[in-house]
């Protein structure tokens, strides 16, 4: 075998031997220009994946600095590997003197045994109250929640502790009571709106309520007075002594026979209409109320009667009314606030019907299983299906405008559930609208 001579690439022939040599030395060159093509190449990708490796340091590093929590990151022997500006605000310490300390150094000695215990068993922490040690010996109480950190293979690696002063939360906690407490009131204020709304458009039925008792006792005390005026002038006359012819021709004369026969029923009479009055302005203190009200025992059915009295008597063209009631319904509840619930429903029926040919309204009251049930039916135009997930929102209806609050249905579905019970819509059979109350037949327990 013959030896080759080294200046030629690759021990190849010489440049002279049938071109061979020229013809490698352009593959080197093309091997050359791929070569430093992905070199190039390479040399881009990794500028580029350097500028998005920066971007997200850059964009983690702002989301850090905007937390107003504190945050820490620790490695599982309890090392500080990466903590935020919140943390080094409340310590007064610089960030270079927090990598690589101590978890330990950063808080109460107090709650050492915790933080270790923590740390031991790799499981997430919720709601630790431990205090920071500030650089001057402050303590501040932080609400702190963690998370475990797994590496690559799934092995605990650490814990991110994110930390709330307890102070902001206390704040966040008076701030959210303050709102509960502006709601509540102005909840009750908006119930107190619509009882004095609804007694207003009732006026007209109670006066005619309060009417009729009241002109019954007064005929009543006018025919008593007559009545005393005959037995006073007959008890004169036996007091003077008069012969008994003349105390007879007086007796049939005064018609004390007919007076004593008619004055009994006649108190009676009074005593009842009295007692009407009073039960009407009982049920007028109970529904414009706002106070808290105990429950009590009464005859659901008569209560019914009583809210169709009020509603009905003050319209100027009265509706169809089929009332599909037993004779009584014994109820312990909170009388008033059923009341208004009647009352509320009854109206928003006749406002529904009113000027349509027919109008009817369909009352039933039953008992089932321990709830008593009521349905208020009436063959208006019903809810749209659009609009029967409103029904029961605040201020929502279909009333022209200063034709309606809004509000009574709103306020009576609350009241409702506050008496353990429920409200419900449904379209009635044959067009128009039915709602159904269910509450407890006896709700002391609530």
């Amino acid at each position: 075998m013959g030896s080759h001579d080294p200046a030629l690439p690759f021990g190849g022939a010489p440049p002279d031997a049938d071109g061979e040599g020229e013809q490698l030395w352009i593959d080197v060159i093309r091997r050359m220009d791929v070569v430093y093509s992905d070199l190039v190449a390479s040399q881009v990708a990794l500028e580029e994946q350097n500028q998005r490796l920066q971007q997200a340091r850059d964009f983690m590093q702002s989301v850090l600095s905007a937390m107003n929590d504190v945050l820490i990151v620790c490695d599982a022997a309890g090392a500080v590997l990466r903590v935020n500006a919140a943390l080094t605000t409340a310590l007064g310490r610089e960030e270079a003197d927090l990598l690589a300390a101590p978890l330990l150094d950063l808080f109460d000695p107090a709650d050492h045994a915790d933080i270790r215990a923590c740390l031991a068993n790799g499981q997430p922490i919720e709601d630790k109250s431990w205090h920071l040690l500030a650089a001057d010996g402050q303590r501040a109480a932080v609400s702190v929640n963690g998370a475990p950190r797994r590496d690559a293979r799934g092995r605990y690696a650490g814990m991110v502790l994110a930390g709330r002063p307890i102070g902001e939360l206390l704040r966040a906690y008076r701030d959210l009571d303050k709102a509960h407490q502006r709601l509540r009131q102005t909840q009750q204020q908006l119930l107190t709106s619509e009882k004095m709304a609804a007694l207003g458009r009732l006026v007209a039925g109670v006066a005619h309520e309060l009417n009729n008792p009241i002109s019954f006792v007064f005929g009543n005390m006018y025919a008593l007075k007559r009545y005393g005026a005959a037995i006073t002038g007959y008890l004169a006359a036996i007091d003077a002594g008069k012969p008994p012819a003349e105390l007879a021709a007086l007796r049939d004369s005064l018609r004390i026979d007919k007076v004593l026969a008619d004055i009994g029923p006649l108190v009676d009479g009074t005593l009842e209409g009295a007692e009407r009055v009073r039960d009407i302005v009982q049920d007028l203190r109970r529904f414009s109320s706002n106070q808290r009200e105990e429950p009590e025992a009464f005859n659901l059915v008569r209560l019914i009667h009583t809210a169709i009295d009020w509603v009905i008597k003050a319209q100027r063209t009265k509706p169809e009314l089929r009332l599909e009631l037993p004779p009584q319904v014994e109820v312990v509840g909170r009388k008033g606030q059923l009341h208004q619930i009647l009352v509320n429903l009854m109206q928003n029926a006749v406002d529904a019907v009113e000027g349509r040919d027919g109008a009817l309204i369909r009352i039933t009251a039953g008992q089932q299983d321990g709830w008593v049930v009521l349905t208020v039916s009436d063959n208006g135009p019903g809810v749209p299906p659009e609009n029967q997930n409103k029904i029961f929102e605040p201020f929502f209806t279909t009333k022209p405008i200063g034709s309606g609050t809004g509000l009574g249905l709103y306020v009576s579905y609350n009241m409702a559930e506050k008496v353990g019970g429920s409200l419900s819509y449904a379209d009635a059979e044959g067009g128009g609208a039915t709602f159904t109350l269910k509450v407890p037949v006896d709700d002391r327990g609530l």
